[in-house]
């Protein structure tokens, strides 16, 4: 589904990502891990088209879309939940989702995306009309993967999306995010738990100093010893 082949960006003079490549196959999950400052934020800015900075070829469905503006690869089908939730706060649940509805491609099937989205996350549905900023962090989580699926993607890129957030409610989200791929949705991951994302991921990359330094299944680097000791503390 998605090819990166030798993605630079830099920030100035300061190089964040040095020659990455990899594949996304279509219908799987893959993570990314890596420590903080490693590139992982980066990388997913640079394949929405929020960093224009980036050199090399981002290939979407054959279409080399490196370079192009952020809008017109969200109407790709290429979503993405980003760090921090970015939901807007003063605004209500409903109208949030319904930012999320405005592309292009969603528009006919507004209607249907919403049903689906508030059969996934009920609890939206009782806080509609409720300023975004009051729910629990949680629930703003399960907000912005709504507002996400809102938008008829194909791929969603999912960078943190346990940060800050409860035990319980982690393994919640991460539950949606397996039960989005079965659904047909291919997902990038990235995710401060690495053990959890490697065990339900199809295949993982290992990014250090904005370099890919090791790839594999991701039940493979598991029980990589280099793994375990870097990002697992065994």
């Amino acid at each position: 589904m998605l090819r990166v082949e030798q993605l630079d960006v830099f920030y100035g003079d300061v190089q964040a990502l040095d020659g990455v490549s990899l594949d996304i196959e279509e219908g799987a999950i893959v993570a990314i891990i890596g420590a903080n400052g490693a590139g992982k934020t980066t990388l997913i800015r640079a394949l929405a088209g929020m960093n224009r900075s980036a050199t090399g070829r981002v290939v979407f469905h054959g279409q080399n879309i490196l370079g192009w503006p952020s809008h017109r690869i969200c109407n790709l089908g290429i979503g993405q939940v980003a760090e921090g939730r970015q939901i807007f706060p003063t605004l209500s649940v409903e109208e949030n989702l319904e930012i999320g509805s405005m592309l292009p491609r969603a528009r006919a099937s507004r209607a249907r995306n919403r049903d689906r989205s508030l059969r996934l996350f009920p609890v939206l549905a009782e806080r509609a009309r409720q300023p975004a900023g009051t729910l629990s962090g949680g629930e703003q989580q399960m907000l912005a993967i709504a507002r996400c699926l809102m938008g008829a993607p194909q791929l969603i890129m999912f960078d943190e999306p346990s940060l800050g957030l409860a035990p319980m409610v982690v393994q919640e989200v991460l539950r949606i995010i397996h039960v989005l791929n079965r659904r047909g949705l291919t997902i990038l991951l990235v995710e401060q738990n690495v053990a959890v994302s490697l065990k339900i991921s199809n295949r993982a990359y290992v990014l250090e100093n904005g370099r890919i330094v090791m790839s594999g299944a991701g039940a493979e680097l598991l029980h990589n010893d280099r793994v375990r000791q870097a990002y697992m503390g065994l």
